[in-house]
């Protein structure tokens, strides 16, 4: 239901997703939930390594990520469909490159500390970091920024992440965002707009 609504607050105080209910146990934050999933599961080493330096360097880019890569990338998303569906106006275009740029800049920050020659973020195997990293970076490429093309190590580590993970599967994740310009097409309740409107604006401002 509505993230807004009373049974959402039961779920997250916060009233916003993700959010995990496991038993009685509720959490929010995306990077806590994946954290307590990969501890509560047992899941294999590479994920989130038990080597304390490993860790460290996962732990680092998991607190760079949200500064740089969360704060521009699925704004292009917001730009390009979503904001213009609620509001019916499309955004200028100077809206949309002040993104890229911001986004340019975290992709080369990107390349240059965090994967340098390695096949992924911390060494040889893929991690809970690499996972946060291509959610991000696929929204760009759904509404038609692909910030890979031009970006040969980039492109490879997205390859070498889509094996990992299985291509089914890894397809399969980002469906939705990858059909995301199928909304413009949908009818949005009146209301909703109404609400919905002046907040996604102030989000770009």
């Amino acid at each position: 239901g509505p993230s807004n609504s009373e049974g959402a607050g039961k779920v997250s105080l916060l009233k916003k997703v993700p959010a995990l209910k496991d038993g009685d146990f509720t959490l929010a934050e995306c990077t806590a939930i994946l954290l307590y999933l990969s501890r509560k599961y047992n899941t294999p080493d590479h994920w989130y390594p038990s080597d304390i330096q490993k860790r460290a360097q996962v732990d680092e880019y998991l607190s760079w990520h949200h500064a740089n890569i969360r704060a521009n990338a699925p704004k292009t998303m917001w730009i390009k469909v979503l904001i213009p569906l609620f509001t019916g106006q499309p955004l200028p275009s100077e809206k949309l490159q002040e993104v890229m740029e911001g986004l340019s800049a975290s992709l080369k920050q990107f390349e240059e500390r965090f994967l340098q020659d390695k096949a992924f973020i911390i060494g040889s195997e893929i991690s809970l970091a690499d996972l946060v990293a291509i959610v991000e970076l696929m929204q760009p490429v759904g509404v038609g920024c692909d910030i890979f093309e031009d970006r040969p190590r980039l492109m490879e580590w997205r390859r070498r992440v889509e094996d990992a993970v299985g291509k089914e599967l890894f397809f399969q994740a980002h469906e939705m965002i990858l059909n995301i310009k199928e909304l413009s097409n949908i009818q949005i309740d009146p209301q909703l707009k109404e609400h919905l409107a002046p907040v996604l604006m102030k989000m770009l401002k």
